[in-house]
């Protein structure tokens, strides 16, 4: 694992590691944790050994492996787990004199369709991402067609490394493009869909940069690879966190986010658009907070930004720091207080979780991307005996070490039925063990509805 995985984690939280000396067995330290687990061979044997290790540790060292553990469920499909296990909330509360819009002078409209209008006109698009949130990828993926058909040639891809000198021509990542983050599906499929598209497909985020010069090094890079040479260019930027804000503040020490200084360099005003913010975060729990104010009043199957009624003006949370706020529609409907139990307000961010009784091992309903794939039956059969294991269904002609098009992973306390969500078309589905070892694999056709 590469250790700008690892600082992407640090950007939301400051971990000062530590080790309880009076711990039997001896917990692991913060450098044992992380070098253990970046030498584990794939995911599941790092989520095996973070799930071991867990009961051992405390304080800032168990955030951590919490972190860890987090991006790792989302990497083997288990997104309900991936949410449960993040240790803090870490969406960013609207400024204080905020006014939640409600429904009646607003409508929700699809994202990904308001986004490329008000990208007509623009040269650079930034959209960002919750890295252990896979929900925050569709976006992404909806919006690579549009942006293209309106001239967007360049597609920069935070977690990717400039390495991987053969990514174009081979046409997918693998275990060694980047960072963790690209071995979860929907990450692997935004980069495949965008090299199908014609993008050119762009590396930026530095190696071995400090926190304090990362954002720096990122803008440097993006002008140096793009505008430098197309002073003209469309270019669309898929990052994290905060590094799309258009004010400082959110990173933290004075930093200047990549954005403000891209524009800089550049003479381009990026559209900002923040999807982390208003997101559930209480899967199988309750949300009283902010996002529960507003999800609880509009309805829709793909992410959503709101347009005032009778106008176009689209509304930002934080006009200061992002153009659009979009809403991701919860995971389950349940998670929502509709029923005003509590009074939502801009600041309160309070949840529950999570409420009994809930099946962690179904998956969200979000996984069909608005009705495109379709969901596959699986079972534990395919494990051959051999739990916890992992189920994943691969494209013709890739290789068992490319990000999968969609993958689930049985343990030993899962629901023995589930689902793969898939375009339709023809895969390759391979049963695999912590070991890597294979333990079954079929071609399979997948019909549509």
């Amino acid at each position: 694992m590469r250790l700008t995985t690892v600082m992407c984690l640090l950007c939301t939280t400051v971990l000062v590691a530590s080790i309880s000396a009076h711990e039997q067995p001896p917990a692991p330290s913060a450098t044992e944790l992380l070098s253990r687990f970046g030498g584990a061979p794939n995911g599941l044997a790092r989520h095996e050994y973070l799930s071991s290790v867990m009961p051992l540790l405390s304080g800032d060292d168990k955030s951590l492996a919490q972190q860890l553990l987090a991006t790792v469920d989302s990497e083997l499909g288990l997104y309900n787990q991936a949410m449960m296990a993040f240790p803090f909330d870490n969406r960013i509360a609207p400024p204080h004199n905020t006014l939640l819009p409600g429904p009646d002078q607003w409508r929700a409209v699809d994202a990904a369709e308001a986004v490329a209008e008000l990208a007509a006109k623009r040269h650079i698009v930034m959209v960002n991402e919750a890295h252990h949130d896979a929900h925050t990828r569709e976006l992404t993926l909806a919006l690579l067609p549009r942006l293209r058909a309106l001239g967007f040639q360049y597609f920069a891809v935070e977690a990717l490394s400039a390495k991987d000198a053969d990514l174009m021509h081979r046409g997918y990542v693998t275990d060694t493009s980047g960072s963790e983050y690209l071995l979860e599906p929907l990450y692997g499929e935004i980069v495949r869909q965008a090299i199908r598209l014609g993008y050119t497909i762009v590396a930026y985020d530095p190696e071995d940069a400090s926190i304090a010069d990362r954002d720096t090094a990122q803008a440097r890079t993006l002008y140096d690879k793009v505008f430098a040479k197309d002073p003209q260019a469309k270019l669309f930027v898929h990052a994290g966190y905060s590094h799309i804000d258009k004010a400082v503040g959110n990173l933290g020490g004075g930093i200047e986010p990549m954005a403000i200084q891209l524009k800089r360099l550049s003479g381009y005003d990026p559209l900002s658009v923040d999807q982390t913010q208003f997101r559930d975060v209480a899967i199988g729990g309750l949300d009283f907070g902010f996002y529960n104010a507003i999800a609880s009043h509009f309805t829709s199957e793909v992410p959503y930004v709101l347009r005032q009624r009778g106008g176009d003006t689209i509304w930002s949370s934080d006009p200061k720091q992002h153009d659009v706020t979009v809403i991701l529609p919860p995971a389950f409907d349940s998670d929502l207080d509709v029923h005003g139990i509590m009074k939502s307000d801009v600041l309160r961010r309070e949840v529950v979780l999570p409420r009994l009784p809930f099946d962690a091992s179904r998956r969200p309903s979000w996984l069909t991307l608005g009705d495109k794939r379709v969901p596959y039956p699986i079972s534990a059969e395919w494990c051959a005996g051999q739990m916890p294991c992992v189920v994943e269904a691969h494209y013709p002609g890739e290789p068992d070490n490319a990000t999968p098009a969609d993958r689930y992973t049985f343990l030993h306390n899962s629901r023995s039925r589930n689902d793969l969500y898939l375009y339709p078309g023809h895969y390759r589905l391979r049963a695999w063990d912590a070991t890597g070892k294979t333990l079954q694999q079929q071609d399979v056709d997948v019909p549509s509805n």
